[in-house]
């Protein structure tokens, strides 16, 4: 069903209980359709959200980009030289 602008703003009504009843109205303006009127998702009991979830939405952290468990196969190489890690905490605790 599409509907042009004028005629969706003078019968507004008309058309939200339309949508609401689960008709989708095209809005055109110009013979151009610029928006549509949907009827509204079925509620579903939302579970809430895991920390996980949480942390990806506010994009505090992301997925990973492949399946899988890193750790598996192949021994990956170490990104620092061995030893460098202990000198390291050795050397931040010295401070203390």
């Amino acid at each position: 069903m599409t509907v042009g602008i004028r005629e969706l703003k003078n019968n507004l009504s008309e058309y939200v209980r339309k949508a609401q009843r689960g008709k989708r109205i095209a809005v055109t303006s110009h013979g151009r359709v610029v928006a549509e009127l949907v009827p509204p998702r079925r509620q579903q009991a939302k579970k809430p959200l895991s920390q996980w979830q949480r942390l990806v939405a506010k994009g505090a952290v992301h997925p990973a980009v492949e399946d899988g468990d890193p750790f598996e196969g192949e021994a990956q190489e170490a990104l620092v030289p061995p030893g460098s890690s202990q000198e390291w905490l050795d050397w931040s605790r010295e401070d203390k």
